[in-house]
């Protein structure tokens, strides 16, 4: 039965019936993956902010050293591909928000809890840069 109010407890089913917690090994596992998941979300995100800036900011030459460079942007006349690129960060990092808000709806405070403790962790460590980063993103979890 699905619990309707937060509740402590390793017995968690977590976004899939085949993802069940029976022991405290599993749930501190189960754990560890929300908690790394939560900050990859963070580092998706800075990146998907970084590159969208970078696709608005003046066209430079190519460099293979440029972390854009993998995926196409030459930075002369290819904003559309810059724009679609945003666009796949977009939706990758949207997907990933979802599910840890659909991994929060389980109610049991170690997940809260190992979520918050993430996205505090990976803004910590990827979003707390001297430039100003506007942010544009409606999500709960931006």
């Amino acid at each position: 039965m699905m619990h309707m109010t937060f509740y402590w407890g390793k017995k968690v089913t977590l976004l899939f019936d085949s993802w069940r917690t029976d022991s405290w090994t599993s749930y501190g596992l189960t754990l560890l993956a929300v908690l790394i998941a939560s900050v990859f979300y963070q580092y998706m995100e800075d990146r998907r902010l970084r590159f969208k800036a970078l696709s608005r900011s003046k066209p430079s030459p190519p460099s293979d050293e440029s972390p854009f460079f993998l995926l196409g942007y030459t930075g002369v006349g290819n904003r559309s591909s810059a724009r679609f690129a945003s666009a796949i960060l977009f939706g990758i990092n949207s997907a990933i928000g979802y599910m840890l808000m659909l991994a929060v709806m389980s109610y049991n405070w170690g997940v809260f809890i190992a979520v918050v403790v993430g996205l505090a962790i990976g803004y910590l460590f990827f979003r707390t840069g001297d430039e100003a980063v506007i942010i544009d993103n409606a999500c709960a979890c931006a």
